[in-house]
């Protein structure tokens, strides 16, 4: 190992290589065996280009020693980089959140200060069972669902924090860490339970909330009956209408009579579903057989992702054929007094580009309300 000076800080960087890989494929996970089905589908790997972006990101890197996790865990990604690093323990072919905990808990006995890992709710998990605790983590968004709130905004809000905590001295609290039941997802019910928390740096701005479902009651439900009429009333014929995941949007299917799943992507042609539960395959060849085509979202309840967060069958090249004036976005009065602003984190920096900005949310019957997205 090299020589550290007193000031560097020592940090530790783990990689979940497969965190991800089920979201555009409309998989809603990869825990246990589903990466292998995933890329069966042509699943590529998301987590190397936002841990790319994250170290590229960072501007105090002199003042930083990395321990990473071997090979596709970490060192494959910092080696060229420009950090000091050293690579600690093996991991299994394939990988597994066997080795995140082995290692995780081998960086907590090689002192770091601070652990950086890459996943999802799975991940998190992982590192809770093995560290507690005892050290703060940063961690950078790369799974399909993420409702837990330890995760940063983005890659860039990840590195971010790790510079203010090189800079000075950064008060941490306890986040949860949340147990998302997949299993119950992939048949369209959505069950999470708190699993416990870990210590991340007091920096809100840069720290998503936990996932807020919605309220039901007279009042929120009506608010959601009165975006639906809205919604279906000036629904356009020969348009293709793609409906994202939640309550609120599940409203205008319920509306129209016909079936929707709470948690997918699904079409509607001439106020007909034609498609129920798609991936991004599904959707492009949609869009090869409609021109014209809109997408209706509702940003996510206490975390305001209209797109990245839940709903990554939408990937960055459906956004780019559809176009940011053929998005409309809903969402009932109570969600967005929860909310400063909206964001958008689609791992693809210029398609985010495009929807940053001031932009109009549906929030009743004719009622329209200005709010920004943000990265």
């Amino acid at each position: 190992m090299k020589n550290i000076h007193n000031k560097v800080k020592k940090i530790g960087l783990i990689v979940n290589p497969i965190s991800g890989m089920g979201g555009s494929v409309g998989l809603k996970g990869t825990d246990g065996d589903i990466y292998k089905k995933a890329i069966e589908m042509g699943a590529t790997p998301i987590a190397p280009d936002r841990v790319s972006e994250l170290l590229s990101q960072i501007k105090r890197k002199n003042e930083i020693f990395f321990l990473v996790a071997p090979g596709i865990m970490g060192a494959d990604y910092i080696k060229d980089q420009g950090y000091n690093f050293d690579i600690i323990g093996e991991i299994s072919d394939p990988s597994g959140p066997q080795d995140t905990k082995r290692i995780a808990k081998k960086m907590i006995d090689s002192t770091i200060e601070l652990l950086v890992f890459c996943g999802g709710d799975g991940t998190a998990r992982d590192i809770y069972d093995a560290i507690g605790l005892q050290k703060p983590v940063v961690a950078i968004p790369a799974g399909v669902k993420m409702f837990s709130s330890v995760f940063a905004l983005n890659p860039k809000a990840a590195a971010q924090i790790i510079d203010k905590f090189i800079e000075e001295f950064v008060e941490t609290q306890e986040k949860e860490v949340l147990d998302i039941n997949e299993e119950l997802v992939r048949k369209d019910k959505l069950e999470s339970k708190l699993y416990g928390y870990l210590k991340v740096p007091k920096i809100l701005s840069l720290i998503q909330s936990s996932k807020v479902g919605s309220k039901f009651g007279k009042t929120v439900e009506q608010n959601k009956q009165e975006i639906a009429q809205f919604i279906v009333e000036n629904m356009t014929s020969d348009v293709l209408y793609l409906l994202g995941p939640g309550t609120t949007v599940k409203t205008i299917a319920d509306y129209l009579k016909s079936p929707k799943t709470l948690l997918g992507i699904d079409a509607i042609y001439n106020k007909k579903i034609i498609g129920n539960d798609l991936n991004e395959i599904g959707i492009l060849e949609l869009l090869k057989e409609h021109k014209i085509a809109q997408i209706i979202i509702s940003p996510i309840g206490g975390q305001g992702f209209i797109f990245g967060r839940g709903n990554k069958q939408i990937t960055p090249q459906i956004l780019r054929i559809i176009g940011k004036n053929n998005v409309k976005i809903i969402a009932t009065e109570e969600k967005l007094k929860e909310l400063e602003c909206l964001r958008i984190d689609t791992g693809d920096n210029e398609v985010d580009d495009i929807f940053k900005g001031f932009t109009k949310v549906i929030i009743g019957y004719k009622e329209e309300l200005i709010i920004e997205i943000k990265c």
